[in-house]
């Protein structure tokens, strides 16, 4: 199977999970994650923000793969594609993972919680992007 990278797709996507990230955690629930965490300063450094900008790059071109051999595999595409990858990609690498680490460092389940409908939620959003545009 031969496949072609929209690698503006890619960039949207990732501009549009580091956007939604912002949001959700400095202005939607800052006071609940700044006391989950127990982090009081929220003021990331601007290396922080270009390094977290290049993962969501990375993690964007990775679901771009995931999302296409999912399409091809199931025969969707679109919208509906995009849900489907986006949501598995969730439920097999984002919220194992982070349950796993939730049990073992014994964090608040509410942060495990908020994390993960973050994660959720913005990975549904890149599949649309990513998905429609392929």
């Amino acid at each position: 199977m031969e496949l072609s990278v929209n690698y503006l797709a890619v960039l949207v996507a990732a501009i549009v999970n580091y956007i939604i990230a912002t949001i959700w955690y400095a202005a939607i629930f800052r006071k609940t994650w700044q006391k989950l965490t127990g982090i009081a300063d929220m003021q990331p450094s601007p290396v922080n923000i270009i390094l977290t900008f290049i993962g969501s790059l990375v993690l964007s071109y990775v679901l771009y793969h995931s999302i296409a051999f999912g399409n091809a595999y199931f025969k969707m595409s679109g919208i509906a594609g995009g849900l489907m990858g986006g949501f598995f990609g969730w439920l097999g690498y984002i919220a194992p993972v982070t349950l796993t680490t939730k049990l073992y460092e014994k964090k608040p389940w509410g942060l495990w919680l908020l994390d993960n409908a973050f994660w959720l939620i913005s990975l549904l959003i890149m599949g649309i992007i990513l998905s429609s545009w392929m």
